[in-house]
């Protein structure tokens, strides 16, 4: 059976929701702990895009909330909005399927091998 429009424009917006409330649900728990910074959700900017969170001088973080875990696709469009924002990090945050927004604190923050070295070794990333 082949889906309809009204079906695929139904699984997109289910998809774009879902993905609003993992990027909001990160921005709540960064506020949470840094309740200092403007750290908020960035507006979309096409084939510029500068990651989904703002407000930590630096750093982009891109949030995914899909269960087909597509890390290496996801890697390198993070490195791709780290290079636009001219940042000198780019964090990829991933929710693990069946670990809610209530546990932001334990979904996934990935870096290359190379970064978190650095972060280990303290040097200026």
């Amino acid at each position: 059976m082949s889906k309809t429009t009204q079906d695929i424009l139904i699984s997109m917006s289910r998809a774009k929701q879902k993905g609003t409330n993992a990027e909001s649900a990160v921005v709540s728990y960064l506020q949470s702990r840094y309740p200092f910074a403007q750290i908020e959700r960035r507006a979309l900017q096409g084939s510029k895009d500068r990651g989904d969170i703002t407000g930590l001088p630096g750093i982009v973080i891109e949030v995914k909330a899909d269960k087909s875990y597509r890390i290496n696709e996801w890697l390198k469009e993070t490195e791709q909005e780290r290079l636009n924002d001219n940042a000198k990090l780019g964090i990829l945050v991933v929710k693990p399927k069946g670990i809610g927004s209530a546990h932001t604190n334990k979904w996934w923050a990935i870096v290359p091998f190379e970064v978190m070295v650095d972060l280990i070794e303290n040097k200026n990333v």
